[in-house]
């Protein structure tokens, strides 16, 4: 992400200038990625992408019948360590 800036001076147009690459933002970045990164970690989750019916010209619907006998509930997975 950049904070473009323009100057007009004398009639004349000056930049872009990246408003953001300046060291007081340093901090303000590295939390922004370790804040990113955590989330990343949890996985995939909607909205991300489109529901599965709003998919229906993409080779999803044919995925998911290819894979329709390996899907499970998950009330009916079992929990580990319960065996």
């Amino acid at each position: 992400m950049i904070a473009a800036v323009f100057q007009l001076n004398e009639g004349k147009l000056l930049g872009p200038r990246d408003l953001f690459d300046d060291p007081a933002f340093d901090l303000a970045r590295q939390e922004a990625t370790k804040i990113a990164n955590y989330m990343r970690r949890h996985g995939p989750f909607e909205p991300h992408r489109l529901g599965l019916d709003d998919m229906e010209y993409t080779t999803m619907p044919r995925l998911m019948e290819k894979l329709e006998g390996r899907w499970i509930k998950e009330a009916e997975k079992p929990i580990e360590g319960n065996n």
